[in-house]
């Protein structure tokens, strides 16, 4: 597939790794499964590998998402982030400012920020210059079972910036997510412990029709 250096909008399939999911070469096989199968944006997420696994790991990702013309982002670290040249990183509202993301990466990073189900919070985000924000958990999540839980009206809220729907998104209920104002679909374990992850990707996909 053509690479482009146009800056993606965020939207669509918004894939998100999980390390008990994707053990050793699993991740690149799995991600280009779910890339060929219509993600838009991957994010690289792994609290447990070493620092050097990470950058290994994070570097052939940036690869992989360059030859399927898809964006790169890097979950919490900045630095990781500018090492693997991502095209950006998400933050938690715990895990440094928007401002020193900009500095490191520049001004052409992409930079979201994890709001919960806050309309507070994401306001304040957009002001301070994030390029999305993240609503949820939504549904029971496998990934973060105690996370609270936001109200569907929260993707309504009027913003300047995309919304990015998190927390149990599933084939079910992936198209109330959509029609209640969501952006893009942050997806992990209904899209990497499905046993065919391109098909499950392209069910997603096809949500988000192309322009």
């Amino acid at each position: 597939m053509p690479q482009t250096t146009k800056r993606p909008t965020i939207t669509g399939l918004y894939a998100i790794t999980d390390p008990s999911l994707l053990n050793g070469d699993r991740l690149l096989t799995a991600c280009e499964q779910a890339l060929r199968g219509g993600a838009r944006i991957l994010q690289y997420r792994d609290k447990t590998a070493s620092p050097k696994e990470r950058l290994t790991r994070g570097k052939a990702l940036r690869a992989l998402c360059l030859h399927y013309d898809a964006l790169f982002i890097i979950n919490d670290d900045i630095t990781l982030a500018a090492e693997t040249g991502a095209d950006g990183v998400h933050l938690g509202q715990s895990d440094g400012g928007i401002q020193e993301a900009r500095q490191q990466l520049g001004s052409q990073a992409i930079i979201g920020i994890t709001c919960h189900g806050s309309t507070a919070l994401a306001d304040q985000a957009a002001k301070q210059g994030a390029d999305y924000v993240a609503f949820g958990r939504f549904f029971p999540s496998h990934t973060k079972p105690h996370a609270l839980p936001a109200a569907l009206q929260v993707l309504q809220h009027p913003l300047s910036i995309p919304k990015v729907a998190i927390g149990g998104v599933s084939h079910d209920n992936a198209p109330h997510l959509v029609r209640a104002g969501a952006s893009a679909l942050a997806v992990i374990h209904a899209l990497f412990a499905s046993n065919d992850i391109e098909t499950s990707a392209r069910h997603f996909a096809t949500l988000f029709p192309e322009d």
